[in-house]
C-alpha cells in the first residue's frame, strides 16, 4: 500500500514540477530538457521502489534538480556563450543543393533523414530546396528555393 501512495505522491509532485519547468510542447523539448525530465522521473521511481521510501528525500531531491535547472536556464537566457555550450548551434546540413557531408556526419545525420522532412513539407526533389538547417532542438527546418 505505500508503494502505491509514494506513487501517487511522486506522480502528482513530478506533474507539478514539470508544469513549473517549460510550457513548450515535447516535440520543442531541447535535450537538456529531457535530461531534466527523465533525471526527475529516476528520483521519483527510488521514491517510490527503492529501499530509502522517503518522501521528503525525494522532494528534496527533485526540488534540487529544479532549481539547478531554473538557475542553467537562467544563465543560457543571459549568456549566448553558455546557451551555445548548453543547446548547441543550429548548423546547417544542405546548402543550395549541396550536402554539406562533414557536417552530417558530425550529428550523425543521414540524407534520407533529411528528405523524409523535406517530404513531409511538400518538396519532392532535392532542387528544391536551398537550406536544410538542423536546429538547436534536434528539429530540421527546410527552406525553399
Amino acid at each position: 500500500m505505500s508503494t502505491i501512495i509514494h506513487a501517487i505522491v511522486g506522480y502528482l509532485f513530478l506533474l507539478f514540477i514539470v508544469r513549473i519547468l517549460t510550457r513548450r510542447p515535447g516535440a520543442q523539448l531541447t535535450q537538456f530538457e529531457f535530461v531534466v525530465v527523465f533525471l526527475i522521473g529516476g528520483i521519483i521511481i527510488l521514491a517510490t521502489v527503492g529501499k530509502d521510501r522517503s518522501v521528503t528525500n525525494c522532494g528534496t531531491a527533485i526540488i534540487a534538480v529544479t532549481m539547478m535547472h531554473r538557475l542553467v536556464t537562467l544563465i543560457k537566457m543571459r549568456s549566448a556563450f553558455w546557451g551555445r555550450i548548453i543547446d548547441g548551434t543550429p548548423v546547417v546540413l544542405l546548402k543550395n543543393g549541396e550536402w554539406q557531408r562533414d557536417v552530417m556526419e558530425n550529428v550523425h545525420i543521414a540524407e534520407d533523414d533529411v528528405m523524409a522532412v523535406a517530404r513531409s513539407k511538400g518538396i519532392r526533389s532535392l532542387t528544391q530546396v536551398k537550406y536544410a538547417i538542423l536546429e538547436r532542438n534536434g528539429s530540421i527546418s527546410i527552406f525553399k528555393k
